[in-house]
């Protein structure tokens, strides 16, 4: 496997993503903003999507997390959150359920940037591994 070669799907994923950043028009922009360059700078190969009435997901052989955006926090949901090891103890929300997990960033708060990084890897890693099964 070679890297991922974009798509019209892709791109139009990838613009609607910026595009929401830029309505946001506030704090709530910059940190889905901040995610999304976390998210594709520890997994290049990673593919945007646009989901569910205007939610960014990024995926690699499925989803590895979204980015959606209320308004007291900007809550990014890992699709396998549960079966991952999160020793930075960055999970936050959605804690009691079977599969996801999910972490709400709030306005002012400083993004792990090297432990969320670890996390998208350890998501990656895990799509990885049931696609070779």
């Amino acid at each position: 496997m070679g890297a991922h070669a974009a798509t019209a799907a892709d791109a139009s994923a990838s613009a609607s993503i910026d595009a929401r950043i830029r309505e946001l028009d506030d704090w709530r922009g910059e940190m889905l903003a901040r995610i999304r360059q976390l998210v594709r700078e520890a997994d290049p190969d990673i593919v945007e999507e646009w989901k569910w009435r205007g939610v960014p997901v990024w995926s690699r052989h499925g989803i590895v997390c979204t980015g959606e955006t209320y308004k007291a926090a900007v809550k990014m949901t890992f699709a396998k959150g549960a079966s991952l090891e999160d020793p930075s103890h960055l999970f936050n929300a959605s804690l009691d359920g079977n599969t996801r997990r999910a972490i709400d960033f709030h306005e002012g708060d400083v993004i792990p940037a090297k432990a969320l990084q670890a996390l998208v890897r350890a998501a990656v890693a895990l799509n990885l591994s049931k696609a070779r099964k």
